[in-house]
């Protein structure tokens, strides 16, 4: 069997319990080893054998699934953060279905969550925005048409930009010429969750020079928007006038 697993964003302790149970069992673990913590594969078995997908192509990594499959072996495929988000786990999968072998993903914390945490943010506020775009800058893999940066951020929703860090001056280029003005409030979360986790807030029309200054030019998660001020409403959720199914709201 092979399973899809997230590593979750840095600190070892914010893997699920599932994936921890399953690198405790695994015979093979092929990990992403220039973002997957080190500390995890402390849990794998002493017989376990790891491959570091880092220099391998997908061609190197089937073949590792082919010979976990033949060996009958619990094949790991620990991935950062959540699969599902820039992980290129579909074409794994698709080799995976053609050979006709069984696999499941388990899902895993996000960058995203642990830099919100970072940040004691909250993406979704009522009256300043109900929208989170997820996006990356173009770099050598290109974006579909409809959504460059310009068009995304003619939304004015709260916004989460990965693998991008060495890319901060086109995207804050990008996100002005989109209509965001300069002074939107923008954050730059570096290693969300890791020991050596910083980060830094400023004006959008700042992000670049402020992480030259830092030395950040990878690893990190760009987040713009009005969700990083003080300003907004209430939530009608905790409101005492609001009903809802559990709630009677007086006046």
């Amino acid at each position: 069997m092979i399973y899809f697993v997230g590593a979750g964003p840095g600190a070892a302790d914010l893997i699920t319990l599932r994936g921890k149970k399953l690198l405790e069992e695994a015979d093979q673990i092929i990990y992403a080893g220039s973002l997957v913590n080190p500390d995890l594969l402390g849990w794998a078995k002493s017989e376990c054998v790891l491959h570091n997908s880092a220099s391998m192509t997908l061609e190197e990594v089937t073949e590792c699934f082919i010979t976990g499959e033949q060996k009958h072996w619990l094949t790991l495929r620990l991935h950062t953060g959540d699969p599902s988000v820039y992980g290129a786990i579909r074409e794994q999968m698709d080799r995976l279905r053609t050979l006709g072998f069984n696999y499941e993903v388990v899902p895993g914390v996000s960058s995203l969550s642990a830099a919100a945490a970072a940040l004691r943010a909250e993406y979704t506020l009522p009256g300043v925005s109900q929208t989170l775009i997820v996006t990356r800058t173009a770099g050598r893999t290109a974006m579909p048409e409809k959504e460059d940066l310009a068009s995304l951020a003619a939304h004015q929703a709260s916004m989460a930009v990965f693998l991008s860090a060495g890319l901060l001056e086109t995207l804050q280029q990008e996100l002005l010429r989109g209509g965001y003005i300069p002074a939107t409030p923008a954050a730059i979360v570096y290693k969300a969750s890791w020991p050596d986790e910083k980060i830094i807030r400023c004006a959008l029309k700042d992000i670049a020079a402020r992480a030259a200054e830092a030395g950040i030019n990878r690893t990190a998660l760009v987040l713009v928007g009005g969700f990083l001020d003080r300003d907004y409403e209430r939530s009608k959720l905790y409101d005492p006038g609001f009903t809802h199914g559990y709630r009677q709201g007086g006046k």
